[in-house]
């Protein structure tokens, strides 16, 4: 990988975290608010989507963890090569899902191999 493809990929990892890290902050302060609901029907909606906005923060944390992971990756120079078979991940592969340590073929291996285990 060339220097301005690292650069492209750092800028664009280190955005993508800030952008989950300012949403994360939004969600703090919005579930600071006291909200008083005296139906007993809105209190039950409000709790149903607080816990569906709690379950994608939880998912976007675990992304954050992932995006950390491929920054220390692109450090040491081992972004964008593929953990199974050794081989280079393709750039717009890297473009889509920029965490990925999975080449394209090995990612629908996997894929294969989940889907068989679930069936039986």
């Amino acid at each position: 990988m060339n220097k301005k493809e690292v650069e492209f990929f750092r800028d664009l990892l280190n955005q993508r975290m800030q952008e989950l890290r300012s949403e994360a902050g939004k969600t703090v302060d919005d579930m600071d608010e006291d909200e008083n609901f005296p139906d007993p029907s809105d209190r039950a909606s409000m709790e149903s989507n607080r816990n569906s906005i709690l379950r994608i923060r939880d998912r976007e944390r675990k992304l954050i963890f992932k995006i950390q992971e491929a920054l220390q990756r692109l450090e040491a120079g081992e972004f964008g090569i593929c953990e199974e078979c050794g081989e280079k991940i393709g750039i717009e592969r890297l473009k889509a899902r920029p965490v990925t340590t999975l080449c394209i073929d090995c990612k629908a291996s996997q894929e294969i191999a989940e889907r068989k285990a679930k069936r039986i």
